[in-house]
């Protein structure tokens, strides 16, 4: 449990330094944008009680928030996108049965995870660029900006999940 609990702090450091120090400043024409950091909630344990997944979610969004200048904004997505998580989880999971488990390619399979990555990253992104615009007048580039950028974060998120992919724990299944 020790164990689990400093791999997600080292995570948590790891992802929020690379956020905001090289993907802050990749970018597609004001389109596109990566937002890998969302690798910390998605990739906390199954069977984490929601208090602390919530208070987690907020934390990552706040500090992301404090690095971008943006009030609250990354703060509020994330914890769409915690809510998201265990609504997720109770449909597709049996908790009980994979407590304290990091859902990850390697433990649950490539389907299972390319479905809660994608739509993650949506809901994630739903509510961070229409929070972030807080308007429907050019909601064609407010759709556009979460198309690519969903692309993008979930094409990086996949390459950080195959060079970290762990073998030992699919083979044990």
């Amino acid at each position: 449990m020790a164990r689990v609990f400093i791999f997600n702090i080292i995570r948590f450091v790891v992802l929020t330094i690379l956020q905001v120090a090289v993907f802050k400043n990749i970018g597609y024409y004001n389109i596109a944008a990566l937002f890998p950091y969302i690798l910390i909630i998605l990739l906390l344990p199954t069977g984490m009680p929601n208090f602390f997944l919530f208070l987690a979610a907020f934390l990552t969004g706040l500090t992301v928030d404090a690095f971008y200048d943006s009030m609250g904004v990354h703060a509020a997505a994330c914890v769409a996108l915690a809510w998201f998580r265990i609504f997720f989880h109770k449909i597709t999971l049996d908790v009980d049965e994979q407590a304290f488990q990091t859902p990850s390619w390697g433990n649950m399979g490539f389907k299972w995870f390319s479905a809660y990555l994608l739509l993650g990253t949506l809901v994630h992104h739903l509510v961070l660029f229409f929070t972030e615009v807080f308007s429907f007048q050019d909601i064609l580039y407010t759709l556009a900006s979460i198309f690519f950028s969903s692309l993008f974060t979930v094409a990086v998120i996949l390459i950080i999940s195959l060079i970290t992919y762990n073998r030992k724990s699919r083979l044990a299944n």
